[in-house]
């Protein structure tokens, strides 16, 4: 049957309906990760274009590929998301997962962790040539921990491409592990023309060093497989045959030690069909890696506790990322871990259960209690790029897109009957700070709508509105998400300005002092008259207002005792300028007690003790004076140590106070420091520069402290 499908974006017409996966085994889910510009999308171009998913494969360059069919990954011709593209080899369904190579999209990197049960990890053959891989590609490869991946290694007809000093490179960063499966065949030019197979049994032909190769790839299989019988009969002088070396391998990989290593060449195709062959004979099935568990308040039930990937099983699927079409709407892609996914199936929506973010235990400001509601799935697709491919199901290990729901990412659809509930994913903390504004009073909603949708579909951004600086800040990873969010703004025809960000500034007592609040008007029939003596001295950080009463004889009535301690708080609130001409900032940590004062039988009133009591306090101000605080945030840093001296400096340039540096013997250190939140405006983005897009922060409110005038 062909129908035609859903298109969002750029897709062609007249795509086919997409045949369903109906066992689990029959399916791989593939991550592509590497540093920029390895070169993922234009292998996954070649995949597909060898698999016959499409015509033909698309360029970077030009903005013709399946995977970069985002309006801002064609402008600034890289990958800014994840992008899900199926194809069919072999009777099998690999689902490539192309993620973002730039350490602002980090957050689409992980959800494509969540959606993989394995990882090509991809790099130029260039990349090694002299000896040692780029400082942030081995910080990638430490991202992908916990993950079976190969490596692959592309561009290697490039001039520049040095394949034997570049798998060298990876073993000293990665491991004894690493260690190439197929060898490079080139004519007498010096082009590669295909790839010699390691696990065949040697009959000549292959090109010089193939022995040896092959002799060091067994003994690596064996080891990190820790397959006895292959190791007995490698001992006993055996040709080992290839089926039983690529069970080890299989074996080795599942482990997590072992990478087998491939060359291939976009530009000839050359390694196409070997690297297909790897994923299916290789990487593991769904039901090979463990789901997450449920967590509480719904955990699987019933059934057993634990999921498995089983399409009869109760209904468990993630939404991994979220995208939005002009025309379809709200596009989530969902990763179906147990049971099977239907058309105009009930589910329920239930939110992650939060936890620590980013493992550095700070708590997403996001996460609060679980979300719920009943939805129904209407029509779901098996998504090529942007092109919506109708499905009939969806089952355990697949992926899918399911239009108009409404969900976020990290949401979970299960049976409405058994709800269930997955612990929230690690997520990065959005920490570079963009304060927008409407260019005009008019499109101040369609501004609001705009940014509400935006933060909708992309979690790795924040969206807040400052009650004190009336400004409205959208908090991203770095510049480049920056300009990605603000690009996308625009698409939809949403137009800001972009403003300085202001830090909220607090104001306290400086000294004691006792102040005069006198309000007394008469101006014919009933008057207003209070007089209130009050002392204020400062309190204890984070004390607030303590109010307390040592009147005596009854100057100032019982019943307007509580509405003086009203309007002195509510003056608090209001603020105080720090300094003539400053704006208000709202008064902290203050303690005042009320001594004396008058009032009058006929004239007093509680509004009038509110008053007197407010204007008792703007009297401190002068008697008392006033010291201004600012926010003091602790921050978090993993950082490498040969970086460690830059980030210190920085640091102390920031006037930051270091409290601790915790190295974690394996070339990294963990940095505690409390830094004026003013400093840490584009901390972010200096960051990155200073550790070459290695280091990570975290933060979270510390204290407020005396601001240095």
């Amino acid at each position: 049957m062909v129908g035609v499908a859903v298109k969002a974006g750029r897709a062609p017409t007249g795509t086919p309906v997409h045949t369903a996966v109906t066992d689990p085994a029959l399916v791989r889910n593939v991550a592509l990760v590497g540093p920029s510009g390895a070169g993922k999308t234009t292998l996954a171009e070649m995949l597909l274009a060898r698999a016959g998913a499409i015509s033909r494969a698309g360029s970077v360059t030009e903005g013709s590929t399946v995977c970069d069919h985002d309006a801002a990954a064609v402008r600034q011709h890289r990958s800014v998301g994840l992008t899900l593209a199926p194809l069919r080899w072999r009777d099998v369904t690999v689902n490539l997962l192309d993620t973002p190579g730039y350490g602002d999209f980090r957050g689409e990197l992980l959800a494509g962790f969540r959606a993989a049960d394995a990882a090509l990890f991809v790099l130029p053959a260039s990349e090694g040539r002299d000896g040692t891989l780029e400082p942030g590609t081995v910080t990638l490869w430490e991202e992908c921990a916990g993950i079976p991946r190969a490596v692959v290694l592309t561009r290697c007809d490039s001039a520049r491409a040095d394949i034997e000093a570049t798998v060298a490179a990876c073993r000293d960063a990665f491991g004894p592990g690493v260690v190439p499966i197929r060898l490079p065949v080139r004519d007498g030019a010096g082009d590669l023309t295909g790839l010699h197979d390691l696990l065949a049994v040697p009959d000549g032909t292959g090109p010089p060093g193939a022995d040896d190769a092959r002799s060091a790839l067994i003994e690596q299989i064996i080891e990190q497989s820790e397959d006895e019988d292959l190791l007995e009969r490698y001992l006993g002088g055996e040709d080992l045959p290839a089926a039983a070396l690529a069970a080890g391998v299989h074996t080795a990989l599942l482990r997590g030690s072992f990478h087998p290593v491939v060359p291939v060449s976009a530009a000839g195709a050359a390694g196409a069909d070997e690297l297909l062959d790897l994923l299916l004979s290789a990487f593991p099935a769904p039901a090979e890696r463990t789901p997450p568990d449920p967590v509480e308040p719904y955990p699987a039930e019933p059934g057993p506790a634990a999921l498995r990937a089983d399409p009869e099983g109760p209904l468990v699927a993630e939404v991994v990322h979220t995208g939005a079409d002009p025309y379809v709407g709200r596009i989530c892609l969902v990763r179906v871990f147990s049971g099977t996914l239907r058309p105009d199936s009930a589910v329920h929506v239930g939110g992650p259960v939060p936890t620590a973010r980013d493992g550095a235990g700070v708590e997403d400001p996001r996460d609060e209690a679980p979300r719920e509601s009943d939805e129904r799935i209407g029509r779901i697709h098996s998504p090529l790029g942007a092109v919506l491919r109708e499905t009939g199901a969806c089952v355990a290990g697949d992926l899918c897109a399911v239009p108009r729901l409404e969900a976020a990412v990290g949401d979970v659809l299960s049976d409405p009957a058994h709800p269930v509930h997955l612990a929230a994913r690690s997520r990065p903390e959005p920490l570079l700070p963009i304060a927008v504004a409407a260019r005009d009073r008019a499109d101040e909603d369609a501004v609001a709508r705009g940014l509400a949708r935006l933060v909708a579909t992309d979690p790795g951004l924040r969206l807040e509105r400052d009650p004190e600086t009336h400004q409205t800040v959208l908090w991203c990873a770095g510049e480049a998400h920056a300009d990605v969010a603000l690009g996308r703004l625009r698409d939809s025809g949403v137009e800001v300005d972009l403003e300085e960000v202001r830090v909220p500034l607090r104001v306290t007592p400086a000294g004691p002092g006792r102040a005069t609040g006198r309000h007394v008007k008469q101006s014919g029939g009933h008057g207003q008259y209070a007089v209130c003596h009050v002392e204020f001295t400062p309190g204890e950080p984070g004390s607030g207002l303590e109010f307390s009463s040592a009147v005596v004889g009854g100057a100032v009535p019982t019943q307007y005792v509580p509405s003086v301690e009203k309007g002195i708080r509510a003056q608090l609130e209001r603020g105080l300028p720090a300094a003539e001409g400053e704006p208000l900032h709202p008064v902290v940590d203050v303690v005042a007690r009320l001594v004396d004062g008058k009032a009058h039988s006929v004239d007093s009133s509680d509004a009038a003790f509110q008053t007197a009591g407010a204007l008792a306090v703007r009297a401190a101000a002068q008697v008392c004076g006033l010291r201004l605080l600012e926010p003091v945030d602790e921050v978090r840093i993993r950082v490498r140590d040969e970086h460690l001296g830059a980030v210190l400096g920085d640091l102390s340039a920031r006037r930051g106070k270091v409290l601790a540096t915790e190295p974690d013997g394996a070339g990294h250190t963990d940095v505690r420091a409390e830094v004026p939140r003013a400093e840490l405006l584009r901390h972010a983005v200096d960051l990155r520069s200073l550790t070459a897009g290695t280091g990570f922060a975290a933060r979270s409110f510390a204290r407020w402290s005396e601001r240095p005038r």
